[in-house]
């Protein structure tokens, strides 16, 4: 039998078994929580499977190791590893696994069940990074799952204007994701979970993948509830930009048909998506005329195809495809921060106003509401807080106002900085990550966070979570009374050192971007 986290003999390494649809893992306990690393959700997608949606996982007849975090996707180096807490992590092909934390992985055990889902701008990241260990989820009373996806080319390449037979295939990492919630859905009662109590929460990309699994038929009924952070329905592009895009690609890659994508090479692939990202950040100007929306930087997004993903997946939300699902949605006060490391800024106030104008039709109108809002911003901050409102806060308010009639929506902002580098990362895109699996502590992170964050506030945020995911309201020790967005108000709690509840703020920018939709 399992042993529970009760039994306070367990040592760390000690063995413990659970039985799933294809065969018994054996996983081990680390710090009274039981590990299961790197299970197979889906057969490897490799060969003739790759670009294809996933397919069952061949079960197995020995007991299968589970201790081992599994292969993470193919994908490129990345500068942010290194704040995010990231270590070199083996990569493959064969990639799909998923890990579960679980303090009673005992059958019946009826825990609420959380499912992550990375973020990574759809071209890296992984389920298995320091940065989302579960074990403060599994003592909190929730059974953690985190999980591998297709990234770049081989999850969001769409190829079915090329090859009928591939349509779809610019949407296989979210049907991974979606083959993930299956697996979750058959075998999690093993692990002490309850299938009937399903929340998906992410960030980034993951939020955006959150956001659309909303709208996906095939995800229905296999998540109760959701949590976006940093990310909303807005990612998906059009089949229009989709095809574009892949012949890009497949110029960049010196690759004429779909049968040699098929037997590229993998670091043919990745060195195509670092030549086509490349291309994008050199030119950012052109990249958001030609596409109207910043986010077009990334190169390999989920498309709007109109079969797996809604052709408007804000509109399928406000006509109630995700009716019932309660949500908890927010931004970082300072998100363009963290990208604005890696780029100039605006030399002067005419690039600035040029810039401006190339998301709006008013870039007057937008420069005097950000200096109306922040009189003595400089800049680069005022472009800062523009680009953090267009590609994340507006598409998140706008997620929100669309899911409220359907079910409650909680919205919160980020407010608290990181004090690292002189205060440039402040409050950044994906600074939150670490207070709300309660990590602050871990060493790993305070490249990232600093050595004195408010343990306080990481205590309270994964307080909220958690309780939200058991209850469907994200109350919690240490916060104020957060009360759902109504059709006439809209409050908003502001993650600080003191959290506290604001009434709409920074109204004005907000308006005058939804005024420009």
């Amino acid at each position: 039998m399992p042993m529970t986290a009760s039994e306070l003999s367990i040592e760390d390494g000690t063995p413990v078994r659970a039985t799933t649809s294809a065969g018994e893992l054996e996983g081990a306990w680390h710090h009274n929580v039981a590990r299961f690393a790197g299970v197979p959700f889906a057969a490897p997608p490799v060969g003739t499977l790759r670009f294809r949606p996933p397919q069952p996982v061949e079960p197995w007849n020995d007991i299968r190791a589970a201790r081992e975090f599994g292969p993470v996707c193919p994908q490129n180096p990345s500068l942010m590893d290194a704040l995010f807490g990231g270590e070199t992590e083996q990569w493959d092909e064969d990639c799909l696994y998923l890990n579960v934390w679980s303090a009673d992985p005992t059958p019946g055990a009826d825990r609420p069940v959380m499912v992550w889902i990375h973020g990574g701008g759809f071209e890296m990241g992984s389920g298995s990074s320091p940065l989302y260990h579960g074990e403060a989820f599994a003592r909190s009373g929730v059974v953690l799952v985190t999980l591998n996806y297709r990234l770049g080319a081989l999850g969001f390449l769409e190829l079915g204007e090329l090859d009928p037979s591939y349509s779809g295939s610019g949407n296989v990492g979210l049907l991974d994701q979606i083959a993930a919630l299956e697996w979750v859905r058959d075998n999690i009662e093993q692990f002490g979970g309850d299938p009937r109590n399903v929340t998906i929460f992410g960030e980034s990309a993951g939020a955006m993948s959150v956001s659309l699994l909303m709208t996906m038929p095939r995800a229905r009924g296999l998540f109760h509830r959701a949590i976006a952070q940093s990310g909303a329905a807005s990612a998906a592009k059009t089949p229009r930009d989709s095809a574009a895009d892949t012949r890009t690609f497949m110029e960049t890659a010196g690759i004429e048909s779909v049968q040699g994508l098929v037997d590229a090479e993998l670091p043919t692939l990745l060195a195509a998506h670092a030549a086509t990202s490349a291309a994008r950040m050199a030119d950012p100007e052109g990249v958001i005329r030609e596409h109207g929306n910043p986010l077009a930087f990334l190169p390999f997004r989920p498309v709007a195809d109109g079969a797996e993903v809604p052709s408007e997946p804000l509109a399928a939300i406000e006509a109630g495809c995700a009716v019932g699902i309660p949500l908890v949605i927010g931004t970082t006060l300072e998100e363009w921060k963290l990208f604005a490391l890696m780029s100039p800024p605006v030399g002067d106030e005419d690039a600035l106003r040029e810039r401006l104008g190339l998301m709006c039709t008013d870039p007057e109108g937008a420069l005097a509401a950000y200096r109306t809002e922040h009189p003595d911003a400089t800049l680069a901050e005022i472009e800062c807080a523009a680009l953090t409102d267009v590609v994340f806060r507006v598409p998140a308010v706008e997620l929100a106002d669309a899911q409220r009639a359907h079910a409650p929506v909680w919205q919160y902002r980020w407010d608290w900085g990181s004090p690292v580098m002189g205060g440039m990362i402040g409050a950044s895109h994906a600074i939150e990550i670490p207070f709300v699996f309660d990590l602050v502590e871990d060493q790993r992170l305070h490249v990232f966070v600093g050595a004195e964050a408010p343990k306080p506030l990481a205590r309270a945020v994964h307080e909220s979570w958690s309780n939200f995911a058991a209850t469907g309201a994200p109350d919690a020790d240490g916060l104020p009374g957060w009360p759902a967005l109504t059709p006439t108000s809209r409050p908003v709690l502001s993650f600080a050192t003191d959290p506290s509840l604001l009434d709409d703020p920074a109204a004005g920018t907000l308006q005058f971007w939804l005024d420009q939709r």
